[in-house]
């Protein structure tokens, strides 16, 4: 089955076209990584996946996600999860990390009175907080974690649903390069056969080694469609940022430099 199928999107913002009619399927299972410079349509492109932006209404347009078309959007955000920097109401909440973990599950930021919390709800934050390395700061407010952490925060947040497909914008934004690793392999552990990752970024070495797709996008179009081998090369790359890119690999890990 398809884990969704985006047909022909057109999302326009100010009378520019942001992705111009843009095609995007991925079947269960499957990991995706996007790449492209500023600017490339990428954010918006998962935003229209996760249902978050919707594009014009053309007789063209068509979108199906989990082999439905119509969703009700709170259980559709259970069932798939995205992680992005533009939820800043997140970042800014005077909630603890542990209560927006868990009110991931009723699809809400923290609860509210009508919201009837189990002792497994907490479970579950918890189990996905200590994943994320975060199980010790579990009772911290969010407005007063750093970047990375709530980085960290948000991605158990989207786990704890155990969700179908999991979105990730730039998830790993904000952290040091020993925290980015420790990301990249709790990511892999939720990259299984029976969900489906995409995973927007700028550094290649975020890449799971587990992702066999690459899609690179420019100018709101995605212009190639491939395995890593055929995407993340020197003249792929260059020709996808207007300069020069080297590429190096190792121990199944992509870097690219300027």
């Amino acid at each position: 089955m398809d884990a969704f199928r985006i047909e022909n999107a057109t999302v326009r913002r100010d009378g520019k076209n942001i992705l111009t009619s843009v095609s995007i399927s991925a079947r269960m299972g499957e990991h995706i990584a996007i790449i492209g410079p500023n600017g490339a349509g990428k954010s918006t492109l998962l935003g229209v996946i996760a249902r978050r932006i919707y594009p014009l209404a053309l007789d063209e347009y068509r979108s199906e996600i989990l082999g439905e078309e119509r969703w009700i959007i709170q259980d559709l955000k259970k069932r798939v999860s995205l992680v992005s920097p533009a939820e800043d109401i997140f970042y800014t909440s005077s909630y603890t990390a542990r209560e927006i973990v868990a009110s991931g599950l009723h699809a809400s930021l923290g609860f509210d009175f009508h919201h009837a919390v189990a002792p497994e709800d907490w479970e579950k934050a918890d189990d996905e907080l200590r994943k994320t390395g975060m199980y010790e700061k579990r009772e911290r407010t969010m407005n007063t974690l750093s970047t990375g952490e709530k980085r960290r925060v948000l991605l158990a947040r989207a786990a704890v649903t155990s969700p179908d497909i999991l979105l990730l914008d730039e998830a790993s934004t904000g952290l040091d390069f020993p925290s980015r690793a420790d990301l990249r392999n709790t990511i892999s552990d939720y990259a299984t056969d029976r969900r489906t990752v995409v995973m927007v970024t700028h550094e290649l070495s975020e890449i799971l080694p587990g992702i066999t797709r690459i899609i690179l996008m420019k100018n709101g179009k995605i212009v190639e469609d491939g395995t890593k081998e055929e995407c993340l090369t020197e003249p792929m790359l260059s020709r996808l940022f207007d300069r020069k890119v080297h590429v190096a690999f190792s121990d199944g890990i992509y870097t690219a430099f300027c």
